[in-house]
């Protein structure tokens, strides 16, 4: 079994909720992930919606700030852009990276903000699965560095080649996010990686197994989790809340429903993420819900990291 890996959700939704545009803190709390020793640092994508730093330029300045760690999108709506343009933005961010990148995407949430965002673009919303499945098959021709053709119902171009190609020869992985049969067929038939965020483990468990039953790829499953650390429970949920409802504009015990929260105990966190490891769970992205970004980080190093690596979770 590969070693789990540990990575962090740089807070751009939570910077801009404030009203913090100062960007270059986000370079730097990544640049400290990877001074304490996590994996990967991960990006989200909501230009409307829930408006944050464009991930891609943001990444771009990461992979240039740093040498070692992984630079992810958790995750990328790749049906807000012309598949030609996010092939080329991505194969130079994964050459700036030195193949460091990872590109999570997803189809967007079904409710009326999402909705809103893709007519704001000029992009049909119901069409936004098939343009998610046919920009995984152009984005990956296009990354051969050979002059390429492609016909879908929705996207179609011929005789296209993109420089610079990605760092390795078969482009960046793909992670897909999603739950539920259908989804879970998609990461199957399409994916590298399944980036999901169940809130119970059994059901993760039987949604990974669901996909390697299925797979015709090796497919990385990994957990979209979010914490808020504090020894006292209930000081925790609360803090926990403060965080949530603003990023979502949505009660916390509707957000918990369909994600993965913890609120407590930095033990307690370790035990919690370490029954996802168990249930199959091999790269673990952390959204920290706080205030302080860096106190957070320093405290979750320190604290939650060991703890797995005491398990020999990582």
């Amino acid at each position: 079994m590969a070693p789990l890996k540990v990575g962090y959700l740089l807070p751009t939704r939570d910077h801009a909720v404030r009203g913090d545009h100062d960007l270059k803190r986000l370079v730097d709390q990544a640049v400290q992930a990877e001074a304490l020793g996590l994996d990967s640092v991960w990006a989200g994508d909501s230009p409307l919606t829930r408006p944050r730093a464009d991930p891609l330029l943001l990444l771009s300045a990461v992979a240039a700030a740093t040498s070692r760690i992984t630079v992810g999108t958790a995750v990328l709506l790749p049906a807000l852009r012309h598949p030609v343009l996010l092939a080329h933005q991505l194969a130079t961010l994964d050459r700036l990276s030195g193949g460091r990148l990872i590109v999570g995407m997803g189809g967007g949430f079904p409710n009326a903000a999402t909705k809103a965002q893709f007519a704001a673009v000029g992009v049909a919303f119901e069409h936004r699965i098939a343009l998610l499945e046919e920009s995984i098959e152009a984005m990956r021709r296009l990354w051969s560095g050979q002059e390429v053709s492609y016909t879908g119902r929705h996207v179609t171009f011929h005789d296209v080649r993109l420089a610079p190609a990605p760092a390795g020869p078969s482009g960046p992985p793909i992670w897909l996010a999603g739950g539920g049969e259908p989804a879970l067929r998609r990461v199957a038939r399409l994916a590298d990686g399944w980036l999901s965020y169940p809130p119970r483990v059994p059901a993760y468990a039987r949604e990974r197994a669901f996909i390697g039953q299925h797979a015709t790829r090796a497919v990385t499953p990994a957990l979209y989790a979010t914490l808020c650390l504090d020894e006292d429970p209930g000081r925790a949920r609360e803090r926990l809340r403060a965080s949530i409802e603003p990023y979502y504009n949505a009660p916390l015990e509707a957000v918990e429903t369909i994600q993965a929260m913890f609120a407590g105990p930095a033990r307690q966190a370790a035990d919690w993420l370490t029954s996802y490891a168990e249930a199959g769970a091999r790269h673990l992205v952390i959204r920290l819900a706080v205030d302080d970004h860096r106190a957070a980080l320093e405290e979750f190093a320190g604290t939650v990291l060991p703890l797995l690596h005491s398990k020999g979770s990582a």
